[in-house]
């Protein structure tokens, strides 16, 4: 099989398991082709920026952790963005430490510095050896089952990615 036929199936895989990235919460094929395509030894670098829900909103329902016969999180509300969240980070960061990547900082987002203002709830800085251990995250069967936290808990993200 030619790299590029492997780099497509690749791409199309991540694809049908994430979405296409349409609705901002997944990279779109191209995305995924820059990162698939990126030289085998650079590290990588994604910077994380996260604005949460008030409410977790699940796509798919039988995805929502529903509390005793209420279908709701403990009290009788629904389950917070936040919550949503940690449920992701749950799985995500251990997930990530066991395929080799690290965090360099996960803290509240407190405020812009230069340029223009932008609201952000959370920014996480996270490191990889190279592109085969991004993407291995990415194609973990359990990071991929707590991905849809994540989308229930973002209201929007933008993800920046840097070679070092």
């Amino acid at each position: 099989m030619n790299a590029n036929k492997k780099l497509e199936d690749r791409v199309a895989r991540l694809v049908a398991w994430y979405g296409d990235g349409a609705d901002g919460a997944s990279p779109t094929a191209e995305q995924w082709r820059q990162v698939v395509g990126r030289p085998a030894e650079s590290r990588v670098t994604l910077i994380n920026f996260f604005k949460l829900r008030d409410q977790a909103l699940y796509r798919d329902e039988a995805l929502a952790p529903a509390a005793p016969e209420s279908g709701q999180a403990e009290g009788g509300q629904a389950e917070s963005g936040k919550a949503a969240f940690d449920r992701y980070a749950a799985v995500s960061i251990p997930t990530m430490e066991k395929i080799g990547g690290r965090f360099l900082l996960v803290a509240p987002f407190e405020a812009g510095f230069v340029g223009p203002e932008e609201d952000w709830d959370l920014v996480a800085i996270g490191t990889f050896a190279d592109k085969e251990v991004l993407l291995s995250l990415w194609e973990d069967a359990d990071y991929h089952a707590a991905y849809p936290h994540r989308t229930a808990a973002c209201a929007r993200q933008k993800v920046v990615i840097c070679n070092g």
